[in-house]
């Protein structure tokens, strides 16, 4: 069993990986991605050209007895948020994809890293989700982890986006560590790529629209992935206004193209009755959904960071369940102080705990 004489070996093991963001996230704090696994054929050629070095395993996870799993200092990864959605049923643990959260559970208590990092909607802190929060808790705690979670928007770490997630981190129990949010929001929050104009400026005179149906334009964009959906407005979207200003951060990216932000060259949309919107006439510029590019730029990926698809809906599902890279990043970053410095941490603690005391 690894133990913190072994700080240098940070090797880490990602689940429900998706395209990666989380995974680029710790690559980028110098955390190193040695197996991955993710059972979605949409994402394994983006992952596999974005991670060349991490071997993905593309099993469905529940197949997957723990020994195929390689010693890792920490585990690392989002599973599959649906079922505690607010726009959805919000069943929740009942639904299979929430009973997935156990399988991700099942394997902590069997390979025992260091640490381990969760990420989920915010809808998994709706009233009718308590009880089955708790259970969760119960089970990290369990499985041999002291546990806390916080709820955190990505706005708040260097994304340009209103990105609301809950953020579970734990220690190995032997550890005695327990991650404090109060000291992650005192030292790694960042507000420099807080705008819209920040992220895409230079992006807004080059976008293409896709091919009929959706189908990409591929290597006649400019810059890779820089196209964007066409097509109708549901009435859901027209419900209420999709716009905002080139001086403020994005709404969340979704992950569906129908339901990609409007770009910001485009006035913000008029009210005319109850959830009910329209583009305004009087708009110089048209409205456009921002592209795929623009939207991986507000997610956080650099432009050399390549999305493989034919249809633009599954390129925009890739990007919008992503983690932002630079929320991974500053949460990797804090999880390598707690476990490099943790006689300072614990100090650093003390007198943040002292100060809100006294005020």
């Amino acid at each position: 069993m690894l133990s913190l004489n072994s700080i240098n070996n940070l090797n880490i093991v990602s689940l429900f990986s998706g395209c990666g963001g989380l995974d680029l996230g710790f690559s980028k704090a110098g955390f190193k991605i040695i197996w991955a696994n993710d059972c979605d054929k949409e994402i394994w050629q983006t992952y596999q050209y974005n991670h060349p070095k991490t071997y993905l395993d593309r099993r469905d996870i529940r197949v997957i007895p723990s020994g195929d799993i390689p010693d890792c200092f920490g585990i690392i990864g989002g599973p599959p948020c649906q079922s505690w959605s607010e726009a959805g049923s919000q069943r929740g643990i009942q639904d299979s994809r929430g009973q997935l959260f156990l399988e991700y559970i099942r394997i902590l208590e069997d390979k025992q890293p260091l640490f381990f990092l969760a990420e989920n909607v915010s809808g998994m802190l709706h009233k009718q989700h308590g009880l089955a929060l708790q259970q969760i808790i119960n089970a990290f705690e369990e499985a041999g982890f002291l546990v806390n979670y916080s709820l955190l928007n990505a706005v708040d770490y260097n994304v340009p986006q209103d990105r609301k997630r809950i953020i579970f981190v734990g220690f190995r129990a032997d550890l005695n560590l327990k991650f404090d949010f109060n000291w992650l929001v005192k030292n790694y929050q960042i507000h420099q790529l807080n705008n819209l104009k920040k992220a895409i400026w230079d992006l807004r005179e080059s976008a293409l629209p896709a091919q009929a149906k959706n189908k990409t334009n591929r290597d006649t964009c400019i810059l890779p992935n820089h196209e964007y959906a066409i097509g109708d407005f549901s009435s859901i979207y027209m419900s209420r206004n999709r716009v905002r200003s080139w001086d403020e951060p994005s709404f969340t990216i979704q992950a569906s193209g129908r339901h990609a932000p409007i770009h910001p060259q485009a006035n913000k949309m008029i009210n005319i009755g109850k959830d009910k919107f329209i583009f305004d006439p009087n708009s110089i510029y048209p409205y456009r959904r921002l592209s795929l590019r623009e939207c991986a730029r507000i997610q956080t990926f650099p432009d050399n960071f390549l999305f493989d698809y034919i249809n633009l809906n599954a390129g925009y599902k890739i990007v919008g369940n992503a983690v932002p890279v630079n929320l991974g990043y500053a949460l990797a970053e804090a999880i390598k102080s707690y476990l490099t410095e943790p006689i300072n941490i614990k100090q650093n603690e003390q007198s943040l705990q002292l100060s809100l005391n006294l005020n």
